[in-house]
Order: C-alpha cells, then sequence, then structure tokens
C-alpha cells in the first residue's frame, strides 16, 4: 500500500520561504515521477514541478528560479524548498507519485497522492 503524507506548510509573508517534505512508503517502481502540484480555491490542481527516473526535472514557469525539489535515492523522501514566496502561491500543495516516467507535470497520469498541506503567503 503507497502512502504519501506531507508535512511543512504555513503561513508566511511575500518574499519568505517554506520547506515542504513528504514522506514516501510502499513504493517501489523502478520507474517513476514523483512530483509536487498545488490547488487555489476555485482552481484546477496544476503541476509544480515533477521529478522522474529518466533523470528530468520539470518545473513549471511561475516557480523557476524560486522553488527547488530534492528526493532521496531510495524514493522515500521528498521535499520541496520555496523562496521569494508571492501572494498567487497560495494553494494547498500535494505530493504525488506514478510507476511511469513522462507528462511530468500533468496531475490526471499520477497514481499516489498525500492529502495536503496548506500554504498561505499574505501580502
Amino acid at each position: 500500500q503507497v502512502q504519501l503524507v506531507e508535512s511543512g506548510g504555513g503561513s508566511v509573508q511575500a518574499g519568505g520561504s517554506l520547506r515542504l517534505s513528504c514522506a514516501v512508503s510502499g513504493f517501489t517502481s523502478s520507474r517513476y515521477c514523483m512530483g509536487w502540484f498545488r490547488q487555489a480555491p476555485e482552481k484546477e490542481r496544476e503541476g509544480v514541478v515533477g521529478i522522474c527516473s529518466d533523470g528530468s526535472t520539470n518545473y513549471a514557469d511561475s516557480v523557476k528560479g524560486r522553488f527547488t525539489i530534492s528526493k532521496d535515492n531510495a524514493n522515500k523522501f521528498l521535499s520541496l524548498q520555496m523562496n521569494s514566496l508571492k501572494p498567487e502561491d497560495t494553494a494547498t500543495y500535494y505530493c504525488a507519485a506514478k510507476p511511469r516516467s513522462g507528462l511530468p507535470l500533468s496531475a490526471d497520469v499520477y497514481n499516489y497522492w498525500g492529502q495536503g498541506t496548506q500554504v498561505t503567503v499574505s501580502s
């Protein structure tokens, strides 16, 4: 049984930083993508960053240069360092995983999801 559990959300002023963590258990596929997604109220879930077994890392244009994903070699820990936060980054953030590579920022193709953690950025 695959489980993903996020932590580290909170409230911060614009320009500040937060670090999100995701503990992963039961996920053993050698081909994979793992990533972070976010969903703001009344908006669709969007891909923030995905990292895949083919060596690729893809960031959404809106977060390039500000957010950094990291992952351990055993695929048991995923983190998202978020710097220079903006009010438009406010959302519920989810970590996700799938046992295939490709389409790293497409939420529809991910199989496993965490429960989400709230990030609020005030101006």
